[in-house]
């Protein structure tokens, strides 16, 4: 008498509520490739880019393992996003902006950053334009200069050194490798005393980066988009990196 071979368990979808804070209908739909691809061309339509670490990145790369796993095909949309859309609204709290990203009624991403004026200034600046070293220094002496560093703060610097220098990368034994080193070393800390703060780390910061220039708003919005994908809250920090960086180029701009 033969014996039937055991099944192979039939891998389960990627739904919107493995990966999304939500509840209702949305959370036990499938994310489709659709869906997926009209949060990204919303995403670039209203913010001018697709967010790194965003909705519309998560969409895509569970829509890609639905696809992979042949439980949706390429044309395949959600009933949801079909019937009610998918949207990005762009609010003003005080000096912050609060964009919200939505499959239907769902919101499935919300994140809070500084408001940084749309115009870029050009080539010639003001020789007293506010450089990003002295944005760091600032942010050092605000109140968020007892915060102790974490990778949030770590990926802000490394992203600021990036834009001061011009490179591509982390110099190491730079102020970005070392704001990194004190987030590891102080997640491995136990006692608040002995963790490092950011006014620790960033004293004297434009000395002790590579280069320096005048904060601009790309640089702002660059730094502002590295704090705030390593924070669970999605909220630059007050007094924080990303928001001196953002103060700074506003102030660059009014000149």
């Amino acid at each position: 008498m033969s014996q039937e071979q055991p099944q192979r368990p039939q891998a389960s979808p990627v739904k919107y509520g493995d990966v999304f804070n939500v509840s209702g209908e949305l959370a036990s739909k499938t994310i489709a490739p659709v869906d997926a691809a009209l949060m990204q061309a919303t995403e670039n339509q209203a913010l001018g880019q697709t967010q790194k670490g965003g909705p519309a990145s998560v969409m895509q790369s569970a829509a890609t393992v639905n696809m992979k796993a042949g439980l949706v095909n390429r044309r395949d949309i959600s009933d949801v996003a079909k019937d009610q859309g998918v949207s990005v609204s762009e609010t003003k709290d005080g000096c912050n902006r609060v964009i919200t990203e939505s499959v239907g009624t769902h919101v499935v991403g919300q994140f809070v950053e500084p408001d940084v004026p749309m115009n870029t200034p050009g080539s010639v600046l003001d020789p007293d334009a506010i450089t990003i070293g002295e944005a760091l220094e600032a942010s050092a002496l605000s109140r968020a200069g007892d915060k102790e560093v974490d990778e949030s703060d770590a990926a802000a610097i490394q992203a600021a050194e990036m834009r001061a220098t011009g490179k591509n990368e982390t110099p190491p034994g730079g102020l970005g490798a070392a704001a990194q080193s004190t987030a590891t070393r102080n997640s491995r800390t136990m006692s608040h005393i002995h963790k490092t703060t950011l006014s620790d780390v960033l004293v004297d910061a434009k000395e002790k980066l590579a280069a320096d220039k005048a904060v601009t708003r790309e640089d702002a919005e660059g730094v502002i988009g590295a704090e705030i994908r390593n924070k669970g809250d999605m909220r630059t920090t007050p007094g924080g990196v990303a928001a001196s960086l953002a103060a700074a180029a506003t102030l660059n701009q009014n000149k």
